[in-house]
Protein backbone atom coordinates (compact mmCIF):
# COMPACT_ATOMS: atom_id res chain seq x y z
CA UNK A 1 0.00 0.00 0.00
CA UNK A 2 1.29 3.51 -1.25
CA UNK A 3 1.59 6.08 1.25
CA UNK A 4 -0.89 8.09 -0.53
CA UNK A 5 -3.44 5.76 0.20
CA UNK A 6 -2.32 5.41 3.84
CA UNK A 7 -2.81 9.04 3.77
CA UNK A 8 -6.29 8.78 2.25
CA UNK A 9 -7.20 5.58 4.78
CA UNK A 10 -6.99 8.11 7.44
CA UNK A 11 -9.43 10.56 6.38
CA UNK A 12 -12.26 8.85 6.94
CA UNK A 13 -10.98 7.86 10.60
CA UNK A 14 -10.43 11.98 10.93
CA UNK A 15 -14.35 12.27 9.88
CA UNK A 16 -15.44 9.95 12.62
CA UNK A 17 -13.44 11.61 15.19
CA UNK A 18 -14.91 14.92 14.54
CA UNK A 19 -18.31 13.71 14.22
CA UNK A 20 -18.15 12.12 17.97
CA UNK A 21 -16.07 15.12 19.61
CA UNK A 22 -17.92 17.59 18.01
CA UNK A 23 -21.81 15.73 18.07
CA UNK A 24 -21.06 14.81 21.37
CA UNK A 25 -19.41 17.78 23.05
CA UNK A 26 -22.94 19.97 21.26
CA UNK A 27 -24.99 18.17 23.88
CA UNK A 28 -22.43 18.58 27.02
CA UNK A 29 -24.08 21.56 29.07
CA UNK A 30 -20.59 23.68 30.05
CA UNK A 31 -18.42 21.93 32.67
CA UNK A 32 -17.22 22.68 36.40
CA UNK A 33 -14.29 24.33 35.53
CA UNK A 34 -14.56 25.67 31.77
CA UNK A 35 -16.49 28.98 32.66
CA UNK A 36 -12.88 30.02 34.89
CA UNK A 37 -10.85 28.65 31.80
CA UNK A 38 -12.94 30.65 29.28
CA UNK A 39 -13.03 33.63 31.22
CA UNK A 40 -9.40 33.87 31.96
CA UNK A 41 -8.44 33.16 28.56
CA UNK A 42 -10.68 36.14 27.45
CA UNK A 43 -9.34 38.36 29.77
CA UNK A 44 -5.81 38.01 28.99
CA UNK A 45 -6.27 38.39 25.14
CA UNK A 46 -8.70 40.68 25.58
CA UNK A 47 -6.92 42.96 28.15
CA UNK A 48 -2.86 41.29 27.59
CA UNK A 49 -3.40 40.91 31.69
CA UNK A 50 -2.68 37.07 33.07
CA UNK A 51 -3.72 38.43 36.53
CA UNK A 52 -6.24 35.50 36.52
CA UNK A 53 -4.02 32.63 35.26
CA UNK A 54 -2.38 31.99 38.64
CA UNK A 55 -2.77 28.13 38.86
CA UNK A 56 -3.23 27.41 34.74
CA UNK A 57 -0.88 29.31 32.74
CA UNK A 58 -2.72 31.32 29.94
CA UNK A 59 -1.52 29.59 26.61
CA UNK A 60 -4.46 26.72 26.35
CA UNK A 61 -7.24 29.24 27.57
CA UNK A 62 -5.90 31.98 25.08
CA UNK A 63 -5.90 29.18 22.70
CA UNK A 64 -9.41 28.26 23.72
CA UNK A 65 -10.72 32.38 24.04
CA UNK A 66 -9.15 32.81 20.01
CA UNK A 67 -12.49 31.68 18.43
CA UNK A 68 -14.58 33.48 21.20
CA UNK A 69 -13.39 37.47 21.40
CA UNK A 70 -14.27 37.62 17.74
CA UNK A 71 -17.75 37.62 18.97
CA UNK A 72 -19.47 40.91 18.85
CA UNK A 73 -21.11 42.73 21.42
CA UNK A 74 -18.58 40.38 24.25
CA UNK A 75 -18.54 42.21 27.55
CA UNK A 76 -15.87 41.58 30.52
CA UNK A 77 -16.90 42.36 34.47
CA UNK A 78 -13.82 44.27 34.37
CA UNK A 79 -15.22 47.31 36.96
CA UNK A 80 -16.32 44.31 39.28
CA UNK A 81 -14.08 44.06 41.84
CA UNK A 82 -13.14 40.77 41.28
CA UNK A 83 -11.10 41.75 38.61
CA UNK A 84 -9.77 44.85 40.95
CA UNK A 85 -7.25 42.44 43.14
CA UNK A 86 -3.59 41.48 40.83
CA UNK A 87 -3.75 38.38 42.42
CA UNK A 88 -7.27 37.64 43.35
CA UNK A 89 -8.13 34.99 46.15
CA UNK A 90 -9.79 31.87 44.33
CA UNK A 91 -13.21 32.85 45.20
CA UNK A 92 -13.13 35.86 43.12
CA UNK A 93 -11.80 33.77 40.11
CA UNK A 94 -14.95 31.90 40.05
CA UNK A 95 -17.13 35.49 40.93
CA UNK A 96 -15.43 36.65 37.70
CA UNK A 97 -16.24 33.87 35.64
CA UNK A 98 -19.42 33.71 36.78
CA UNK A 99 -20.50 36.96 35.99
CA UNK A 100 -18.87 36.94 33.01
CA UNK A 101 -20.81 33.39 31.63
CA UNK A 102 -24.39 33.97 33.66
CA UNK A 103 -25.01 37.84 33.95
CA UNK A 104 -23.84 40.06 31.14
CA UNK A 105 -25.80 39.22 28.50
CA UNK A 106 -23.20 37.25 26.44
CA UNK A 107 -24.30 34.42 24.56
CA UNK A 108 -23.01 31.61 27.01
CA UNK A 109 -23.80 28.76 23.99
CA UNK A 110 -21.88 30.05 21.69
CA UNK A 111 -19.00 31.08 23.45
CA UNK A 112 -18.99 27.63 24.95
CA UNK A 113 -18.81 25.60 21.38
CA UNK A 114 -16.51 28.19 20.09
CA UNK A 115 -14.28 27.85 23.21
CA UNK A 116 -14.21 23.96 22.36
CA UNK A 117 -13.36 23.65 18.85
CA UNK A 118 -9.87 24.39 19.62
CA UNK A 119 -9.11 21.79 22.03
CA UNK A 120 -10.56 19.32 19.45
CA UNK A 121 -8.19 20.50 17.07
CA UNK A 122 -5.55 20.07 19.41
CA UNK A 123 -6.58 16.14 20.19
CA UNK A 124 -6.35 15.87 16.93
CA UNK A 125 -2.76 17.64 16.85
CA UNK A 126 -2.06 15.19 19.40
CA UNK A 127 -3.13 11.84 17.44
CA UNK A 128 -0.66 12.99 14.58
CA UNK A 129 1.76 14.01 16.41
CA UNK A 130 1.82 10.06 18.11
CA UNK A 131 2.20 9.37 14.59
CA UNK A 132 4.95 10.86 13.45
CA UNK A 133 6.80 9.80 16.62
CA UNK A 134 5.89 6.18 17.01
CA UNK A 135 6.80 6.12 12.90
CA UNK A 136 9.97 7.73 13.34
CA UNK A 137 10.76 4.99 16.00
CA UNK A 138 9.51 2.04 14.76
CA UNK A 139 8.47 2.42 11.06
CA UNK A 140 5.02 3.58 9.31
CA UNK A 141 3.29 1.29 10.11
CA UNK A 142 3.24 1.89 14.68
CA UNK A 143 2.81 5.32 13.31
CA UNK A 144 -0.85 4.77 12.43
CA UNK A 145 -1.39 2.68 15.35
CA UNK A 146 -0.24 5.19 17.53
CA UNK A 147 -2.47 7.58 15.35
CA UNK A 148 -5.83 5.46 15.89
CA UNK A 149 -5.40 4.75 19.82
CA UNK A 150 -4.77 8.54 20.65
CA UNK A 151 -7.77 9.68 18.14
CA UNK A 152 -10.15 7.23 20.08
CA UNK A 153 -9.37 6.74 23.54
CA UNK A 154 -12.47 8.13 25.53
CA UNK A 155 -10.58 9.88 27.79
CA UNK A 156 -8.97 11.72 25.91
CA UNK A 157 -12.02 12.61 23.54
CA UNK A 158 -13.57 13.20 26.72
CA UNK A 159 -11.21 15.34 27.40
CA UNK A 160 -10.19 16.66 24.03
CA UNK A 161 -13.79 18.36 23.90
CA UNK A 162 -13.60 20.73 26.91
CA UNK A 163 -12.16 24.44 27.78
CA UNK A 164 -9.49 23.14 30.14
CA UNK A 165 -5.98 23.06 29.93
CA UNK A 166 -5.94 18.95 30.75
CA UNK A 167 -5.48 18.06 26.83
CA UNK A 168 -3.30 20.97 25.81
CA UNK A 169 -1.22 19.95 28.23
CA UNK A 170 -0.74 16.38 27.40
CA UNK A 171 -0.09 17.53 23.76
CA UNK A 172 2.64 20.35 24.89
CA UNK A 173 4.19 17.67 27.33
CA UNK A 174 5.00 15.17 24.79
CA UNK A 175 5.77 18.02 22.17
CA UNK A 176 8.48 18.62 24.66
CA UNK A 177 9.78 15.14 25.16
CA UNK A 178 10.01 15.07 21.22
CA UNK A 179 11.81 18.01 20.89
CA UNK A 180 13.99 16.74 23.70
CA UNK A 181 14.32 13.36 21.87
CA UNK A 182 15.80 14.96 18.81
CA UNK A 183 17.98 17.43 20.39
CA UNK A 184 19.83 14.25 22.18
CA UNK A 185 20.11 12.11 19.15
CA UNK A 186 21.63 14.46 16.63
CA UNK A 187 20.75 15.08 13.18
CA UNK A 188 19.94 17.58 11.25
CA UNK A 189 20.76 21.71 12.28
CA UNK A 190 22.45 21.73 15.67
CA UNK A 191 21.28 25.31 16.14
CA UNK A 192 17.70 24.37 15.11
CA UNK A 193 17.45 21.32 17.23
CA UNK A 194 18.01 23.33 20.36
CA UNK A 195 16.00 25.98 19.45
CA UNK A 196 13.14 23.84 18.78
CA UNK A 197 13.76 21.77 21.90
CA UNK A 198 13.39 25.26 24.24
CA UNK A 199 10.68 26.61 22.24
CA UNK A 200 8.39 23.28 22.69
CA UNK A 201 9.95 23.00 26.82
CA UNK A 202 8.63 26.70 26.95
CA UNK A 203 5.50 26.07 25.45
CA UNK A 204 4.83 23.10 28.01
CA UNK A 205 5.71 24.95 30.92
CA UNK A 206 3.38 27.68 29.56
CA UNK A 207 0.13 25.38 29.05
CA UNK A 208 -0.34 23.63 32.35
CA UNK A 209 2.18 23.45 35.22
CA UNK A 210 2.03 19.97 35.19
CA UNK A 211 4.76 20.19 32.81
CA UNK A 212 7.10 20.57 35.65
CA UNK A 213 6.29 17.29 37.60
CA UNK A 214 8.42 15.39 34.12
CA UNK A 215 11.95 17.90 34.32
CA UNK A 216 12.93 14.53 36.83
CA UNK A 217 12.32 12.68 34.00
CA UNK A 218 13.79 14.19 31.31
CA UNK A 219 16.73 14.84 33.93
CA UNK A 220 17.23 10.83 34.02
CA UNK A 221 17.08 11.06 30.08
CA UNK A 222 20.30 12.42 29.65
CA UNK A 223 22.09 9.16 30.90
CA UNK A 224 20.17 6.94 28.38
CA UNK A 225 21.63 7.43 24.52
CA UNK A 226 18.16 7.55 22.58
CA UNK A 227 19.78 5.91 19.45
CA UNK A 228 23.01 4.18 20.07
CA UNK A 229 21.99 0.58 20.53
CA UNK A 230 24.82 -0.86 22.23
CA UNK A 231 26.67 2.58 24.04
CA UNK A 232 26.86 2.26 27.73
CA UNK A 233 24.25 4.13 29.44
CA UNK A 234 26.15 6.78 30.89
CA UNK A 235 28.15 7.91 27.98
CA UNK A 236 27.76 11.33 26.67
CA UNK A 237 25.58 12.08 29.57
CA UNK A 238 27.40 15.72 30.48
CA UNK A 239 26.81 17.01 27.08
CA UNK A 240 22.90 16.00 26.79
CA UNK A 241 22.54 17.23 30.37
CA UNK A 242 24.16 20.45 29.09
CA UNK A 243 22.10 20.75 25.86
CA UNK A 244 19.27 20.15 28.60
CA UNK A 245 19.89 23.14 30.91
CA UNK A 246 20.60 25.13 27.88
CA UNK A 247 17.17 24.51 26.33
CA UNK A 248 15.40 24.53 30.45
CA UNK A 249 17.06 28.25 30.28
CA UNK A 250 15.95 29.52 27.15
CA UNK A 251 12.43 28.29 27.43
CA UNK A 252 12.04 30.69 30.22
CA UNK A 253 11.99 33.68 27.53
CA UNK A 254 9.32 31.68 25.77
CA UNK A 255 7.25 31.42 29.41
CA UNK A 256 8.05 35.04 29.25
CA UNK A 257 7.31 36.20 26.33
CA UNK A 258 3.24 34.13 26.78
CA UNK A 259 3.26 35.87 29.99
CA UNK A 260 3.52 38.60 27.71
CA UNK A 261 6.76 40.37 29.18
CA UNK A 262 5.04 40.63 32.71
CA UNK A 263 7.03 42.60 35.22
CA UNK A 264 6.32 43.04 38.84
CA UNK A 265 5.77 42.51 42.48
CA UNK A 266 5.62 39.03 43.80
CA UNK A 267 2.92 37.96 45.47
CA UNK A 268 3.90 34.91 47.62
CA UNK A 269 1.13 33.44 50.15
CA UNK A 270 3.44 31.23 52.44
CA UNK A 271 5.21 32.07 55.18
CA UNK A 272 8.43 31.22 54.13
CA UNK A 273 8.82 32.81 50.84
CA UNK A 274 6.69 36.23 51.58
CA UNK A 275 10.00 37.85 52.25
CA UNK A 276 10.39 37.74 48.37
CA UNK A 277 7.28 39.71 48.43
CA UNK A 278 9.45 42.86 48.53
CA UNK A 279 11.39 42.98 44.94
CA UNK A 280 10.00 43.05 41.59
CA UNK A 281 10.38 40.43 38.45
CA UNK A 282 9.57 39.41 35.60
CA UNK A 283 6.28 37.19 35.56
CA UNK A 284 5.53 36.95 39.05
CA UNK A 285 1.92 35.06 38.05
CA UNK A 286 3.85 31.98 36.88
CA UNK A 287 5.54 31.62 40.13
CA UNK A 288 3.05 32.24 42.26
CA UNK A 289 1.11 29.96 40.28
CA UNK A 290 4.07 27.28 40.76
CA UNK A 291 3.52 28.16 45.05
CA UNK A 292 -0.48 27.73 44.63
CA UNK A 293 -0.16 24.25 42.98
CA UNK A 294 2.32 23.06 45.30
CA UNK A 295 0.26 24.08 48.18
CA UNK A 296 -2.59 22.38 46.73
CA UNK A 297 -0.84 19.32 45.70
CA UNK A 298 -0.01 18.54 49.49
CA UNK A 299 -3.88 18.55 50.20
CA UNK A 300 -6.70 20.04 51.67
CA UNK A 301 -9.37 19.28 49.01
CA UNK A 302 -12.13 16.32 49.79
CA UNK A 303 -11.50 13.09 47.66
CA UNK A 304 -13.23 9.99 47.32
CA UNK A 305 -12.47 6.50 46.26
CA UNK A 306 -14.08 3.57 46.62
CA UNK A 307 -16.55 4.44 49.68
CA UNK A 308 -13.52 6.37 51.56
CA UNK A 309 -13.26 9.94 52.14
CA UNK A 310 -9.66 11.80 52.75
CA UNK A 311 -8.28 15.47 52.25
CA UNK A 312 -5.03 13.97 52.40
CA UNK A 313 -5.67 11.94 49.23
CA UNK A 314 -5.05 8.31 48.70
CA UNK A 315 -1.62 6.55 47.32
CA UNK A 316 -4.02 3.95 45.59
CA UNK A 317 -5.63 6.69 43.88
CA UNK A 318 -3.96 6.97 40.33
CA UNK A 319 -3.55 3.37 39.69
CA UNK A 320 -7.34 2.41 40.53
CA UNK A 321 -8.21 5.23 38.43
CA UNK A 322 -5.93 4.00 35.46
CA UNK A 323 -7.17 0.32 36.03
CA UNK A 324 -10.95 1.09 35.88
CA UNK A 325 -11.11 3.93 33.37
CA UNK A 326 -8.23 2.89 30.59
CA UNK A 327 -9.80 0.53 28.18
CA UNK A 328 -9.51 -3.00 28.74
CA UNK A 329 -7.60 -3.76 25.64
CA UNK A 330 -5.16 -1.03 26.17
CA UNK A 331 -4.64 -2.67 29.45
CA UNK A 332 -3.42 -6.03 27.92
CA UNK A 333 -1.57 -4.31 24.97
CA UNK A 334 0.12 -2.72 27.54
CA UNK A 335 1.33 -5.69 29.47
CA UNK A 336 2.11 -7.42 26.37
CA UNK A 337 4.05 -4.67 24.82
CA UNK A 338 6.09 -4.96 28.12
CA UNK A 339 6.84 -8.54 28.05
CA UNK A 340 7.42 -8.48 24.16
CA UNK A 341 9.76 -5.25 24.46
CA UNK A 342 11.77 -6.37 27.16
CA UNK A 343 13.29 -8.87 25.03
CA UNK A 344 14.60 -6.92 22.48
CA UNK A 345 18.13 -5.20 22.66
CA UNK A 346 17.35 -2.08 20.66
CA UNK A 347 13.55 -2.08 21.12
CA UNK A 348 13.68 -2.56 24.90
CA UNK A 349 16.26 1.03 24.57
CA UNK A 350 13.37 3.09 23.36
CA UNK A 351 10.92 2.04 24.93
CA UNK A 352 12.59 2.69 27.98
CA UNK A 353 13.68 5.88 26.88
CA UNK A 354 10.00 6.71 26.22
CA UNK A 355 8.33 5.32 29.56
CA UNK A 356 10.76 7.01 31.82
CA UNK A 357 9.03 10.49 31.68
CA UNK A 358 5.39 8.95 32.26
CA UNK A 359 6.88 6.27 34.82
CA UNK A 360 8.38 9.47 36.60
CA UNK A 361 5.32 11.36 36.60
CA UNK A 362 2.61 8.37 37.34
CA UNK A 363 4.96 7.79 40.77
CA UNK A 364 4.80 11.29 41.53
CA UNK A 365 1.01 11.37 41.53
CA UNK A 366 1.10 8.82 44.15
CA UNK A 367 1.83 11.02 46.77
CA UNK A 368 -0.22 13.88 45.40
CA UNK A 369 -3.27 14.97 47.79
CA UNK A 370 -5.09 16.23 44.63
CA UNK A 371 -7.36 13.24 43.77
CA UNK A 372 -9.64 14.44 41.46
CA UNK A 373 -9.54 13.36 38.26
CA UNK A 374 -8.41 10.35 35.87
CA UNK A 375 -7.53 13.86 33.68
CA UNK A 376 -4.18 14.53 35.37
CA UNK A 377 -3.13 11.00 34.17
CA UNK A 378 -3.76 12.02 30.27
CA UNK A 379 -0.06 13.33 29.87
CA UNK A 380 0.76 9.81 29.92
CA UNK A 381 -0.94 8.27 27.62
CA UNK A 382 0.54 9.35 24.72
CA UNK A 383 3.43 7.83 25.76
CA UNK A 384 2.29 4.70 26.62
CA UNK A 385 0.41 4.65 22.89
CA UNK A 386 3.61 5.48 21.37
CA UNK A 387 4.99 2.47 22.86
CA UNK A 388 2.82 -0.28 22.55
CA UNK A 389 2.57 1.02 18.79
CA UNK A 390 5.65 0.08 18.51
CA UNK A 391 4.69 -3.68 19.46
CA UNK A 392 1.51 -3.55 17.24
CA UNK A 393 3.55 -2.40 14.46
CA UNK A 394 5.70 -5.07 14.45
CA UNK A 395 3.61 -7.91 14.89
CA UNK A 396 0.31 -6.29 13.42
CA UNK A 397 1.04 -5.15 9.61
CA UNK A 398 -2.05 -3.86 8.66
CA UNK A 399 -0.50 -2.96 5.59
CA UNK A 400 2.08 -5.34 4.75
CA UNK A 401 0.19 -8.84 5.76
CA UNK A 402 0.95 -10.32 2.30
CA UNK A 403 4.30 -10.04 2.68
CA UNK A 404 4.62 -11.77 6.01
CA UNK A 405 4.37 -15.21 7.69
CA UNK A 406 0.91 -16.03 8.45
CA UNK A 407 -0.41 -12.58 6.66
CA UNK A 408 -3.95 -13.90 6.70
CA UNK A 409 -3.92 -14.83 10.20
CA UNK A 410 -2.07 -11.43 11.24
CA UNK A 411 -4.69 -9.58 9.32
CA UNK A 412 -7.42 -11.18 11.54
CA UNK A 413 -5.68 -10.72 14.50
CA UNK A 414 -4.96 -6.92 13.04
CA UNK A 415 -8.38 -6.11 12.61
CA UNK A 416 -9.83 -7.34 15.92
CA UNK A 417 -7.32 -4.86 17.46
CA UNK A 418 -8.43 -2.35 15.43
CA UNK A 419 -12.07 -2.95 16.00
CA UNK A 420 -11.64 -3.04 19.47
CA UNK A 421 -9.93 0.29 19.82
CA UNK A 422 -13.16 1.44 17.98
CA UNK A 423 -15.50 -0.48 20.34
CA UNK A 424 -15.17 1.65 23.41
CA UNK A 425 -15.23 4.97 21.45
CA UNK A 426 -18.54 3.79 19.77
CA UNK A 427 -19.92 2.09 22.88
CA UNK A 428 -19.81 4.92 25.43
CA UNK A 429 -20.73 7.78 23.05
CA UNK A 430 -22.01 10.51 24.25
CA UNK A 431 -21.21 10.30 27.62
CA UNK A 432 -17.12 10.37 27.16
CA UNK A 433 -16.33 11.91 30.53
CA UNK A 434 -18.19 8.63 32.35
CA UNK A 435 -16.79 6.08 30.73
CA UNK A 436 -15.33 3.66 32.82
CA UNK A 437 -14.50 -0.37 31.38
CA UNK A 438 -15.93 -3.33 32.49
CA UNK A 439 -13.60 -4.46 34.94
CA UNK A 440 -15.88 -1.25 37.08
CA UNK A 441 -18.77 -2.52 35.97
CA UNK A 442 -19.20 0.09 33.59
CA UNK A 443 -20.22 3.62 33.60
CA UNK A 444 -23.31 3.05 35.37
CA UNK A 445 -21.19 1.39 38.23
CA UNK A 446 -18.53 4.13 38.07
CA UNK A 447 -19.78 6.48 40.80
CA UNK A 448 -18.95 3.97 43.44
CA UNK A 449 -15.58 4.10 42.80
CA UNK A 450 -14.87 7.25 41.42
CA UNK A 451 -16.60 10.85 41.12
CA UNK A 452 -16.21 14.31 40.24
CA UNK A 453 -14.25 14.73 36.79
CA UNK A 454 -14.22 11.37 36.22
CA UNK A 455 -17.77 11.11 35.91
CA UNK A 456 -19.54 14.13 36.54
CA UNK A 457 -18.66 17.14 35.63
CA UNK A 458 -22.54 18.88 35.60
CA UNK A 459 -22.44 17.95 31.31
CA UNK A 460 -25.90 16.48 31.65
CA UNK A 461 -27.86 19.51 32.61
CA UNK A 462 -28.94 20.00 28.53
CA UNK A 463 -30.16 16.53 29.12
CA UNK A 464 -31.97 17.00 32.50
CA UNK A 465 -34.14 19.57 30.71
CA UNK A 466 -34.79 17.33 27.64
CA UNK A 467 -35.68 14.68 30.12
CA UNK A 468 -37.90 16.83 32.16
CA UNK A 469 -39.95 17.61 29.14
CA UNK A 470 -39.85 14.19 27.92
CA UNK A 471 -41.34 12.91 31.00
CA UNK A 472 -44.07 16.32 31.87
CA UNK A 473 -41.77 16.95 35.27
CA UNK A 474 -42.42 20.83 35.76
CA UNK A 475 -39.54 21.18 38.64
CA UNK A 476 -37.02 19.17 40.17
CA UNK A 477 -35.44 19.29 43.23
CA UNK A 478 -31.75 19.83 41.94
CA UNK A 479 -28.39 18.78 43.92
CA UNK A 480 -26.25 20.28 41.33
CA UNK A 481 -22.86 19.64 41.02
CA UNK A 482 -21.78 22.08 38.24
CA UNK A 483 -21.62 25.59 37.36
CA UNK A 484 -23.84 25.96 34.32
CA UNK A 485 -27.04 27.93 35.93
CA UNK A 486 -30.26 26.21 35.58
CA UNK A 487 -32.39 29.37 35.34
CA UNK A 488 -30.16 30.52 32.41
CA UNK A 489 -31.62 27.36 30.36
CA UNK A 490 -34.89 27.90 31.85
CA UNK A 491 -35.34 24.56 34.23
CA UNK A 492 -37.52 25.50 37.10
CA UNK A 493 -35.38 23.56 40.19
CA UNK A 494 -35.77 23.72 44.33
CA UNK A 495 -32.00 24.35 44.96
CA UNK A 496 -30.56 21.22 47.51
CA UNK A 497 -27.26 21.29 48.67
CA UNK A 498 -24.65 21.39 45.80
CA UNK A 499 -21.53 22.48 44.53
CA UNK A 500 -21.20 25.36 44.15
CA UNK A 501 -24.92 26.24 43.55
CA UNK A 502 -26.17 25.48 47.26
CA UNK A 503 -23.08 25.37 48.84
CA UNK A 504 -23.83 26.73 52.42
CA UNK A 505 -27.08 24.56 52.07
CA UNK A 506 -25.09 21.66 53.24
CA UNK A 507 -24.74 22.48 57.20
CA UNK A 508 -28.58 23.88 56.93
CA UNK A 509 -32.10 21.47 57.70
CA UNK A 510 -33.37 22.48 54.21
CA UNK A 511 -35.69 19.04 54.41
CA UNK A 512 -36.43 16.34 56.40
CA UNK A 513 -33.28 14.24 56.14
CA UNK A 514 -34.96 10.81 57.09
CA UNK A 515 -38.54 11.34 55.49
CA UNK A 516 -37.44 14.00 52.39
CA UNK A 517 -40.96 15.95 51.28
CA UNK A 518 -42.85 14.37 47.79
CA UNK A 519 -41.44 15.39 44.55
CA UNK A 520 -38.97 14.22 42.30
CA UNK A 521 -35.71 14.59 43.42
CA UNK A 522 -32.25 14.90 40.75
CA UNK A 523 -29.28 14.57 43.23
CA UNK A 524 -25.56 14.82 41.18
CA UNK A 525 -23.47 11.08 41.83
CA UNK A 526 -20.60 13.73 43.45
CA UNK A 527 -23.08 15.16 45.84
CA UNK A 528 -24.72 12.02 46.68
CA UNK A 529 -21.27 10.99 48.54
CA UNK A 530 -21.75 14.97 50.05
CA UNK A 531 -17.94 15.50 49.74
CA UNK A 532 -17.76 18.78 50.91
CA UNK A 533 -18.88 17.51 55.34
CA UNK A 534 -17.11 15.36 57.16
CA UNK A 535 -17.13 11.67 58.08
CA UNK A 536 -20.07 12.01 60.98
CA UNK A 537 -21.88 14.72 58.99
CA UNK A 538 -22.65 13.00 55.80
CA UNK A 539 -26.93 12.60 56.76
CA UNK A 540 -27.84 14.83 54.03
CA UNK A 541 -28.58 12.59 51.41
CA UNK A 542 -28.29 8.83 53.24
CA UNK A 543 -31.71 8.35 52.59
CA UNK A 544 -31.30 8.18 49.12
CA UNK A 545 -27.72 6.17 48.76
CA UNK A 546 -29.89 3.36 50.79
CA UNK A 547 -32.12 2.97 47.99
CA UNK A 548 -32.14 2.28 44.19
CA UNK A 549 -32.48 5.69 42.05
CA UNK A 550 -35.65 5.69 39.91
CA UNK A 551 -33.95 6.97 36.34
CA UNK A 552 -30.98 8.22 35.32
CA UNK A 553 -29.80 11.43 33.14
CA UNK A 554 -26.76 10.68 31.38
CA UNK A 555 -24.63 8.51 34.07
CA UNK A 556 -24.17 11.68 36.57
CA UNK A 557 -27.35 12.71 37.62
CA UNK A 558 -29.41 10.21 39.56
CA UNK A 559 -33.47 10.56 39.75
CA UNK A 560 -35.43 9.61 42.83
CA UNK A 561 -39.44 10.06 42.89
CA UNK A 562 -40.47 10.43 46.66
CA UNK A 563 -43.91 10.44 47.94
CA UNK A 564 -46.76 11.30 45.33
CA UNK A 565 -44.10 11.77 42.86
CA UNK A 566 -43.45 7.81 42.81
CA UNK A 567 -47.02 7.34 41.56
CA UNK A 568 -47.20 9.72 39.10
Amino acid sequence: MTTRTRFLATIPLIWLFFWLAISSMAGDSPTMDEQNHLARGVAYLKTGDPRLSVEHPPLVNGLSALPVVTLPDLVLPLADPSWQERFPPMTFWYTFAERFMWQLGNDVDRMVFLGRLPIVFLTLGLALLGLVVAQSLWGRPAGWWAFAFLLFDPNLIAHGRYITTDLGGAFFIFLATWAIWRLFAGGGRPAARRVAASLAIGLAFSAKLTSLAFIPGWILLVFLPPRAGREPYGRGAARRLGLLAAAGLASLLVVWAVYLFEWGSFLFIDDRLRWLNDFRGPMPTFWSGIERVTLLSGGGRPSFLWGAFSTEGFWTYFPIAFAVKTPLLILALLLGTAAALWQSGGARRRALWWGIPPAGYFLLTLNSGLNIGYRHLLPILPFIYVVIAGWCGRWLPLFSWRRSPGGHLLLLFSSVIAAGILVPALWIYPHYLSYFNPLAGGPANGYFILVDSNVDWGQDLFRLRDWMAENDVDAVKLAWFGTADPAYYGIPVETLPGVPYGFNLWWEETFDRQNPPPGIYAISVTNLWELPLRPEEKTVFAYFRAREPDDRVGYSLLIYRVGAAADG
